[in-house]
């Protein structure tokens, strides 16, 4: 590593601090050195007014929404997750996908889904595994919450999040199934 003394600044790194070492006070038997010669167009850039912000409807999307395009998922409620996070309200059904390929995997799950809809419940487990190397999120871990998103799926599934430390942390998804009658 360069030591500071080694390093040369950078054109607008010598402008500003040419700007900060004249804003300050010298300490008694020391003068500011006037090595700072800003160029004429950076001086004109540092003493500019900042650009006004962008309006809201110049930088950001409309929100209204294809009919094609999926409804955005939205979450468990937070007095729901915390109902399920401390057994006050029941997992009505629990399907761990540990060790099985992406398509056994969304196959089990996809079955699993159709079977516990159709039985009337309403929140279920969802085991994925955390993954086997380290570092890195599991291949399941983060394919199923992209898979909730696909049209297979989102006729089931009304909200899903991380599971709680007991029941599998980061490994695990509470998932929240729409009612039978398609609310």
């Amino acid at each position: 590593m360069a030591r500071s003394s080694d390093r040369k600044l950078s054109a607008e790194d010598r402008i500003l601090w040419g700007k900060v070492a004249r804003s300050v006070t010298p300490m008694p038997g020391k003068a500011l050195e006037d090595e700072f010669d800003e160029p004429e167009e950076f001086a004109q850039l540092l003493d500019a007014p900042p650009p006004a912000p962008a309006r809201p409807s110049d930088t950001q999307p409309s929100r209204q929404r294809h009919p094609d395009q999926p409804r955005p998922q939205h979450g468990i409620d937070l007095p729901t997750r915390t109902k399920l996070a401390k057994g006050r309200l029941p997992i009505e059904g629990k399907v761990d996908l540990h060790g099985l390929t992406q398509s056994e995997a969304h196959a089990l799950l996809l079955s699993f889904l159709h079977r516990a809809h159709a039985d009337g419940r309403r929140h279920v487990l969802v085991v994925t595994g955390k993954g086997s190397s380290l570092g890195s999120d599991g291949v399941l871990r983060r394919a199923v919450p992209a898979w909730f998103a696909t049209p297979a799926f989102r006729g089931l599934v009304g909200g899903y999040e991380a599971a709680s430390r007991r029941h599998g942390g980061g490994g695990a998804i509470y998932v929240r199934l729409r009612r039978a009658g398609g609310v």
